[in-house]
């Protein structure tokens, strides 16, 4: 019913930039909370950032003034400028969004991930 396409991930040098988008598509009535996740190898999937549908944002101890999240609710678009990268950033990453479906319930839903990878 939903899908989150992501995009804008790859190889970078340390010191370097990405900007990630996500785009929602489907039976969407509303899309409230949107988020951005990411996923190391060996590790648990935490949280990088987020924001509300108002434009509220919160963000990970570990990338606070580094990474800025951002949206465009016509487009149902959710960005993550990522900016100062480091090796310990490199990750899965993946959008998550919180959306009523037209005629249905309020559902959690997930991209497939894009990969960033930091190094030299």
């Amino acid at each position: 019913q939903v899908q989150l396409v992501e995009s804008g991930g790859g190889l970078v040098q340390p010191g370097g930039s990405l900007r990630l988008s996500c785009a929602a598509s489907g039976s969407i009535f509303s899309i409230y909370a949107m988020a951005w996740y990411r996923q190391a190898p060996g590790k648990v999937r935490e949280l990088v950032a987020g924001i509300t549908s108002g434009g509220r944002t919160n963000y990970a101890d570990s990338v606070k003034g580094r990474f800025t999240i951002s949206r465009v609710n016509a487009k149902n678009t959710v960005y993550l400028q990522m900016d100062s990268l480091k090796p310990e950033d490199t990750a899965a990453y993946y959008c998550n969004a919180e959306v009523r479906v037209i005629g249905g319930p309020v559902d959690d839903y997930w991209g497939q991930g894009t990969q960033v990878t930091v190094s030299s």
